[in-house]
């Protein structure tokens, strides 16, 4: 689970608070875990709030509606095959934080538009707007990787 927090929170010290909290909420509301779906997927979802608490706590979520057009409507395409799962997370690590909470919320925990809107009180259209921009940044920085030649030798 400390992986889990560790996505919404650089500092590993902090994600590894949080996961404490997080596990102290799930022992102290074990009573109430319906068995309806998986017991791993109940914690998850606790630590997955723990960690927007905390953020929300340290105000870091900051949800910019600024347009980043630096490069217009280009799409990018790129093979992330050869880079580890560190330097990924290093470069996700990098996008603005409310960038980064819709985009792992949204593309690694697999939470709908709607869901994330009601998480994080923002609208769905926010939500939309924050992975758009978050994806764009990435393939930025893709972009800029692969031109000075990480992942080739």
């Amino acid at each position: 689970m400390l992986g889990v927090c560790r996505q919404y929170i650089k500092d590993v010290h902090f994600a590894e608070d949080v996961m404490v909290n997080g596990f102290l909420k799930v022992f102290t509301n074990l009573d109430s875990f319906r068995h309806e779906g998986s017991f791993e997927g109940w914690i998850r979802r606790i630590m997955v709030r723990e960690s927007i608490s905390y953020l929300r706590k340290k105000q870091f979520v900051v949800y910019d509606d600024e347009v980043l057009d630096k490069h217009g409507n280009q799409n990018f395409s790129f093979s992330i095959s050869d880079m580890d799962v560190e330097h990924i997370q290093v470069l996700i690590d990098g996008l603005p934080d409310g960038y980064k909470t819709v985009f792992v919320m949204y593309a690694i925990e697999g939470y709908k538009h709607k869901e994330i809107a009601e998480l994080l009180d923002i609208s769905e259209s926010t939500s939309k707007s924050q992975l758009f921009k978050a994806r764009r940044m990435l393939q930025e920085k893709l972009k800029a990787q692969k031109s000075i030649g990480y992942g080739t030798e």
